[in-house]
């Protein structure tokens, strides 16, 4: 087994490398605007799975996975040349989904805030249907409240009366 710091660096490098091969040696037309979003490493460091995202429709999406499929040998030579490893790990390219499923998070936020706001709207003119304040507070006697066993709560003058003896 490989440290995993090790393992860390070496994705971090091989991440590094991959987008300046995109940037600057590869220039098939097909490839579209490509950011280099992470890179995962296997603990052998035999295989390593580099994350991209693609702006752009889904036919774009398309053309840029061919376009880098059919430049892996290259760009996996370059890996090798780079990083001085003695064995290059063979390199796989995954669409990583994460910025399109936070822009649909975003989307489902900003529609609940739409929705939070027109219920406030609607809530500045609503009155209490009872009491302002519905709740007892210390000090306070409830006349028409029974007692324990089911029977008629006592007038507050008898109460004060006995409460004195």
């Amino acid at each position: 087994m490989v440290d995993a710091a090790r393992a860390r660096k070496l994705a971090d490098r091989i991440q590094q490398v991959v987008a300046e091969m995109l940037e600057r040696r590869i220039k098939d037309p097909r490839l579209g605007f490509v950011t280099v979003t992470d890179t995962r490493i296997t603990p052998d460091l035999r295989d390593a799975t580099v994350y991209y995202t693609v702006f752009g429709s889904e036919a774009e999406r398309a053309d840029t996975a061919a376009a880098l499929e059919s430049a892996k040998g290259i760009i996996r030579s370059e890996v090798g040349r780079q990083t001085g490893v003695r064995h290059t790990p063979t390199l796989t390219f995954s669409h990583d989904p994460l910025p399109d499923s936070a822009r649909h998070l975003d989307e489902l936020l900003a529609e609940a805030r739409a929705r939070d706001e027109e219920i406030a709207k609607k809530a500045e003119g609503a009155v209490h249907a009872g009491e302002a304040d519905p709740y007892r507070k210390p000090g306070e006697e409830d006349e028409e409240a029974d007692d324990d066993f089911g029977g008629t709560a006592e007038p507050s003058a008898d109460r004060a009366r006995r409460s004195a003896l």
